[in-house]
């Protein structure tokens, strides 16, 4: 008999004390799952430890037998303490703590944040919501702890940025606003809006900022762009954990500073800190914008050498890595090695083989990755298409479309709508391509009608490939690279006065060609 059985026998905590000597040792009371500690701890406190222990939903209705049983139900801080435990350590059967709370007239503001918060972490965020409306009609005050979970739900629901401004408002109405943690939070939130001024307003106003506010700003304005900022606020940081250290390197990374990625870290080796598996993702991904092969190579040895767990982010960017810079085997040779994979890395794979040109490993390794039960996202379709396209598959590429829409419910974006462009282009069926085009329900952008313009020039199709370019210049009305375009069209079919007419207009509007450069050393 289990320890949770053993419960619903109508013994009460003073039945089972005075029975735990009948046992006759430790191996006895561990015999069924509760080693010795945890029954100490359910000694002292007869909900939370038992509950800590379950491991299935049946369990748990035994313990809430036995509170019922002996009339513990009525207590309002013993249900919450039980809602909470649930909430928090089996977060897959949150429904129960709902149910719980709900029969309770009075819960404690630590469930409903237990409740807040694990809802914040959920698909459904927006759920925290309602617990944070159930604190203020039983008149309790919030916390910290609370608007910080609400938060994270606001950063979740950025398709609401009301109700951000919203929670800040509540921040200052009940004067936690000086609170660190919620500082950070609320400039990490800000960033996710995209609101760099109320960012730089907000971290004004603090007085006396810590390491964590101040870590926060710097990703933030990195983030945001204003990458100076950035770093004069890391520069001027007198101490420097390495958080701050990735914040600053991640920054540079996604502001397309690459170089200065690299440069940063090395700074960041040579004062000893001790690099993570958040600094190396951010090494990695600098070599695969510079597509910097014996630098990632360096830095795969890195890894092995300093025993960084290679976890899914690590593992799915040395993947992207290897096959942004051709070394497609060794991408491949880490993503099998991979004990654990997710959507990010079978796409990261797949996505490599494609951008490689293994149309149809790409597809084989795709269809692999359904039978393993993942599903696919909108970065997966994009390299499946991208596969057809090799292949010249075009009934295959419209099938994944519509599996895409219909059985996955993933939206098109604007790469789909030009792989499918490029799909029919590329297959010589122009006219398809271009009904395609006219069927969008979005306006045809310029990836679309640059596809249609490729497939054309391939294909000798004088009509689209001129007005394919002319769409473009429409476009990209200041973009010298449209007009070159048309003009190469012309040229190419030996329609010299319209090339004239071309140069011309671009004169006219004052757009001058901009000459190339070589990034050969």
């Amino acid at each position: 008999m289990n320890f949770a059985a053993l419960l619903c026998k109508r013994l009460t905590v003073s039945d089972l004390v005075t029975r735990i000597p009948l046992y006759s040792s430790a191996a006895d009371v561990t015999g069924d799952g509760l080693n010795m500690q945890a029954l100490r701890n359910f000694l002292r406190n007869p909900t939370i430890s038992i509950v800590e222990t379950c491991k299935s939903l049946t369990e748990i209705n035994q313990i809430h037998s036995q509170l019922l049983v002996n009339g513990f139900i009525n207590e309002p801080e013993l249900v919450s303490k039980f809602a909470a435990s649930i909430a928090l350590k089996h977060p897959h059967n949150i429904h129960y703590s709902v149910q719980l709370l709900n029969q309770c007239e009075n819960p404690t503001i630590f469930a409903l944040n237990s409740l807040i918060r694990v809802y914040s972490k959920t698909s459904t965020p927006e759920k925290s919501f309602h617990f944070y409306k159930r604190i203020l009609n039983l008149n309790k005050k919030p916390d910290n702890y609370t608007f910080t979970f609400l938060i994270k739900s606001c950063v979740s629901l950025m398709v609401d940025k009301a109700l951000g401004l919203g929670v800040h408002g509540a921040v200052l109405k009940y004067g936690l606003d000086h609170d660190p943690h919620l500082q950070s939070g609320l400039i990490y939130m800000y960033a996710e809006m995209g609101f760099l001024g109320e960012i730089k307003d907000l971290f004004l106003n603090v007085n006396k900022p810590d390491l964590v506010t101040k870590t926060a700003m710097v990703a933030a304005c990195a983030k945001l762009g204003d990458i100076g900022f950035a770093r004069q606020l890391f520069d001027k940081m007198p101490k420097r954990d390495v958080v701050a250290w990735n914040a600053m390197i991640s920054g540079y990374v996604q502001f397309g500073k690459p170089l200065n990625a690299l440069k940063l870290f090395s700074e960041m080796e040579r004062k000893g800190l001790k690099v993570n598996e958040a600094s190396m993702v951010s090494v990695l991904s600098a070599c695969t914008h510079l597509s910097d092969l014996r630098t990632g190579q360096w830095a795969h040895r890195y890894i092995k050498s300093n025993r960084l767990k290679i976890d899914l982010t690590l593992g799915s960017a040395l993947v992207h890595m290897y096959a942004k810079c051709g070394y497609i085997d060794m991408a491949m040779e880490v993503f099998w090695g991979m004990k654990e994979k997710n959507v990010y890395t079978w796409s990261c794979a797949i996505g490599g083989l494609a951008m490689n040109g293994y149309g149809e490993k790409c597809l084989e390794l795709y269809k692999l990755m359904l039978q393993e039960n993942i599903q696919p996202n909108g970065v997966t379709f994009t390299s499946v298409l991208k596969g057809c396209t090799i292949l010249g598959l075009v009934e295959e590429g419209c099938k994944h479309f519509q599996s895409m829409i219909k059985e996955y419910g993933i939206e098109p974006q604007l790469e789909h709508y030009g792989c499918m462009v490029d799909l029919y282009g590329l297959s010589g069926r122009l006219d398809e391509a271009l009904k395609f085009i006219y069927s969008m329900p979005i306006a045809p952008h310029a990836g679309a009608w640059g596809a249609l313009l490729n497939g054309s020039k391939i294909h000798k199709n004088m009509e689209l490939a001129e007005l394919a370019s002319r769409k473009l210049v429409e476009l990209e009305a200041k973009n010298d690279g449209a007009y070159v375009q048309l003009s190469n069209v012309y040229a190419g079919f030996n329609k010299w006065d319209s090339v004239d007419d071309v140069r011309l207009k671009m004169k006219s509007q004052s757009i001058a060609k901009v000459p190339g450069v070589s990034i050969i050393d």
